[in-house]
C-alpha cells in the first residue's frame, strides 16, 4: 500500500450509506455561516456514482420552482451528516442524464417494492399477498372420464 492510501484510510467513513442510481434520496449537510453550524436536508434522485475510494462522488437533481437543481457530494465528505434512502428506484442506467429533458411525473422512475422489506417495513400489498399465500382456497379436484373403447 503507497503512503497516500494509508492516509486516506484515516479520513475514510467506517460505514458508507447504501443507495444506487435511481434511488431518491434525503442528504444531511453540515451547513457552517460564520461561526453557527445548522444541518441542511437536500432531497432528489441520484442521477450518477462516480469514482471509488476517497475520490467517490455521487450526483443528486431535484427541481426547484421549476428549474433543475444537481449537486455533486462527496462520499467520504465530513460534511455530510448521513444519508437517508426514501425511495429506490429501478434503473438499467448507469447515468440518468436523460432525466434532466424531463419535468413533471416524467421524471418518477419504477420503485422496487422488496426494498422497504429489508429495512423492516412491509408494504401492505405484500401484507395482503402473504396473507392469501398462508391460507389458500380449496381446490376442486375432477376425476378423469373414461374413455370408451370402439
Amino acid at each position: 500500500m503507497t503512503r497516500i492510501h494509508l492516509i486516506e484510510q484515516g479520513f475514510a467513513k467506517k460505514e458508507l450509506p447504501k443507495f444506487g442510481v435511481g434511488d431518491t434520496v434525503d442528504v444531511h449537510v453540515l451547513i457552517k455561516e460564520g461561526d453557527k453550524e445548522r444541518v441542511q436536508v437536500y432531497g432528489g434522485t441520484v442521477i450518477r456514482r462516480r469514482g471509488d475510494g476517497m475520490s467517490a462522488t455521487y450526483t443528486v437533481r431535484r427541481i426547484v420552482q421549476g428549474q433543475g437543481v444537481e449537486r455533486t457530494f462527496p462520499l467520504h465528505s465530513p460534511f455530510v451528516q448521513k444519508v437517508e434512502v426514501k425511495r429506490t428506484g429501478k434503473s438499467r442506467r448507469a447515468r440518468l442524464y436523460f432525466l434532466r429533458d424531463r419535468t413533471g411525473k416524467a421524471t418518477r422512475l419504477r420503485e422496487i417494492m422488496g426494498a422497504r422489506e429489508v429495512a423492516g417495513e412491509v408494504p401492505a400489498k405484500a401484507a395482503r399477498v402473504e396473507a392469501d399465500v398462508a391460507a389458500p382456497e380449496p381446490v376442486e379436484t375432477r376425476e378423469p372420464t373414461p374413455v370408451a373403447d370402439e
